[in-house]
């Protein structure tokens, strides 16, 4: 019997390399840290059909600096069309950079759980499930948390609140025993 079991990426391992297109035409690398800030947290959402995502990320913006003051700089990410995007926009108060285009290819290679919509009122395309991802200076995964469901997130101020410590207790990545 074959397994069925699926490719995750590891905590420690180096963040794949995974170029990612942005509205006003710039190319980012997903994991790459701007700002002047050394750590990444990258956020996988839905899509613009998806209510709860659109409350995460308008709760993202709310606790931003607390990210940002530890040097942990923050993208957005789905695999919405530049048009869903754009028109999401409207349903969103929010400053950090958003990204969109995410092909299937990079889900796989995110190890993202990976969703049909149920009907085309919802999309018009396959799309990840929630993730959630902080990379390192050093470009490690240093958490990830991946979702194959729309409630199932991580708590912002308290991921935030744990990169405080980590960052200032020079906390080690969990979960490597293998």
């Amino acid at each position: 019997m074959q397994s069925n079991y699926g490719q995750k990426l590891q905590a420690g391992i180096k963040f794949p390399d995974i170029n990612v297109q942005m509205l006003n035409g710039d190319v980012k690398s997903l994991g790459m840290p701007d700002n002047g800030h050394d750590w990444k947290l990258v956020v996988v959402y839905r899509g613009q059909h998806c209510p709860i995502c659109t409350k995460y990320l308008n709760q993202l913006e709310t606790v931003k600096s607390s990210f940002t003051d530890v040097g942990v700089d923050i993208i957005a990410v789905s695999g919405d069309s530049k048009a869903q995007l754009e028109s999401h926009l409207d349903k969103l108060d929010i400053e950090f950079p958003i990204a969109y285009g995410l092909t299937v290819e990079q889900m796989k290679t995110l190890g993202l759980y990976i969703s049909e919509p149920r009907s085309e009122k919802e999309t018009d395309h396959p799309f990840a499930e929630p993730a959630v991802f902080v990379i390192n200076a050093e470009g490690d995964i240093q958490i990830i948390d991946i979702s194959n469901a729309p409630f199932a997130r991580p708590e912002l101020a308290a991921l935030a609140n744990g990169l405080s410590f980590i960052r200032d207790n020079d906390y080690p990545i969990r979960g490597t025993h293998g």
